[in-house]
């Protein structure tokens, strides 16, 4: 069993019960927030920061997930002490994603982070590209249903607009490295990844001997 705890007390509580792997999930990520114990808007840590804090509280194998695009970040969490890394936006734009063609678009064309947390899409705080709907939303300080009922609400609304192609009222869930998002097949995305994590590992090993 795994979890993505926001936090090192949410950590140390899987680890009491039983689970096998712990996913230290830091603030840039996309998507909704899986802290439980943990206020969510509290549990923001960054993930640089919260893989060192969970991988000194456990002795499970940690999992580093948030803003994570590249080789070079993959790395970053290894040498952090996590035992793998878990990329999600990064896979966003591929073929074989099953995203709309709207959200892929859109995260193609930022050149720097546009996401911010919201519950406005669906009752759950959740990391997404900032669009019309979210900024009238938190705006208007606009009241909402409790998850599943608000998700359920705005479902019509989102699919009608990603199949328009309107990005306006689209939930597009992404990490705050979508900038480094790539158009990319999955399979050459991923052995670009490892290509990337190796180089990276190599240029920290010759600058130490160094």
């Amino acid at each position: 069993m795994r979890c993505a705890p926001g936090c090192a007390a949410e950590a140390r509580n899987l680890e009491s019960l039983g689970f096998d792997f712990v996913i230290a999930q830091g603030g840039e990520a996309g998507g909704h927030r899986g802290s439980y114990l943990c206020d969510p808007y509290q549990a923001l840590t960054g993930t640089l920061a919260l893989v060192r804090v969970v991988v000194n509280a456990v002795r499970l194998p940690v999992v580093a997930a948030g803003g994570i695009m590249d080789g070079a970040g993959i790395a970053a969490v290894l040498a952090l002490g996590a035992q793998a890394a878990q990329l999600g936006t990064a896979f966003i734009p591929c073929p074989e994603s099953g995203a709309s063609q709207i959200h892929k678009e859109t995260l193609l064309a930022l050149h720097e982070d546009a996401s911010a947390v919201t519950e406005k899409f669906s009752g759950k705080p959740a990391r997404g590209v900032v669009n019309r709907f979210m900024r009238e939303m938190s705006y208007h300080d606009a009241a909402q249903l409790a998850f599943p009922a608000q998700n359920s609400v705005t479902g019509k609304l989102r699919a009608a607009a990603a199949k328009a192609g309107n990005a306006d009222f689209v939930a597009m869930w992404a990490g705050q490295g979508l900038a480094l998002s790539r158009a990319l097949p999955a399979a050459e995305l991923i052995a670009r990844l490892e290509t990337e994590t190796v180089e990276a590992i190599r240029r920290t090993t010759a600058f130490v001997k160094e």
